[in-house]
């Protein structure tokens, strides 16, 4: 058996079903969403660091790998999810005949990427953290009934633009935001993702390279 691909675990029929259930699960605590399309921005973004930052290319693949399957232990709790999630990603990845160093990897990425417990231990750690903590946008909000919003739902719908660019030369990696404050205040934002740009600035750290955060054209970080 060859070495195990991106393509071979975004199309495995039980990693799909695990995806969608945890999100199911998700859905019946009104969180906002963690389906197929969150987990391929995170893989996308994460890849992308790597690529520019000039990391191998069995790096960027592992990236994407770690981040399709990042957020499965939400199908047994979202707490603890991530440490949850890791040993699932265990058992999956050593029946899938993933080489065992590439295995402790990925499960170690996938049980740091939380904010509550976690840390860049290692450079797909790293991109999957910046990857899953940049991806802000209104389309994830799944409450239709803007009367009834708690914090989370505003700030995630109160971005109107969110994009990442990584400059090469500078090393950095810039999260730019266009935030509606009609809805949320900066003040808000802070409340929920202050330690999450923290956590992506250590990320960031840990690649040698510098996280940056702008919204409304204002540097914040």
């Amino acid at each position: 058996m060859g070495r195990l691909t991106y393509e071979d675990i975004k199309n495995n029929k039980e990693i799909q079903t695990y995806i969608r259930l945890a999100d199911q699960l998700l859905i019946e605590l009104g969180i906002t969403k963690h389906d197929i399309i969150h987990v391929t921005t995170v893989g996308d973004t994460a890849s992308n660091i790597l690529k520019v930052l000039g990391y191998s290319e069995r790096e960027i693949e592992l990236a994407k790998i770690a981040a399709h399957i990042h957020d499965i232990g939400n199908m047994v709790n979202r707490i603890d999810h991530a440490q949850t999630g890791a040993v699932l990603c265990f058992d999956l990845l050593k029946r899938l005949g993933m080489d065992p160093e590439e295995i402790a990897l990925v499960i170690s990425a996938i049980g740091n990427h939380d904010e509550g417990t976690g840390c860049a231990i290692n450079t797909i750690s790293a991109a999957l953290i910046l990857g899953d903590k940049c991806d802000v946008r209104r389309s994830r909000v799944r409450n239709t009934d803007f009367a009834t919003f708690d914090i989370h739902d505003r700030v995630n719908y109160a971005v109107e633009h969110s994009e990442v660019r990584v400059d090469e030369k500078t090393r950095s990696i810039l999260l730019d935001l266009s935030i509606d404050t009609s809805i949320s205040s900066l003040l808000d934002y802070f409340e929920i993702f202050l330690s999450r740009m923290l956590m992506c600035r250590k990320a960031a750290d840990f690649l040698d390279a510098k996280f940056e955060l702008v919204m409304n054209k204002v540097k914040i970080l």
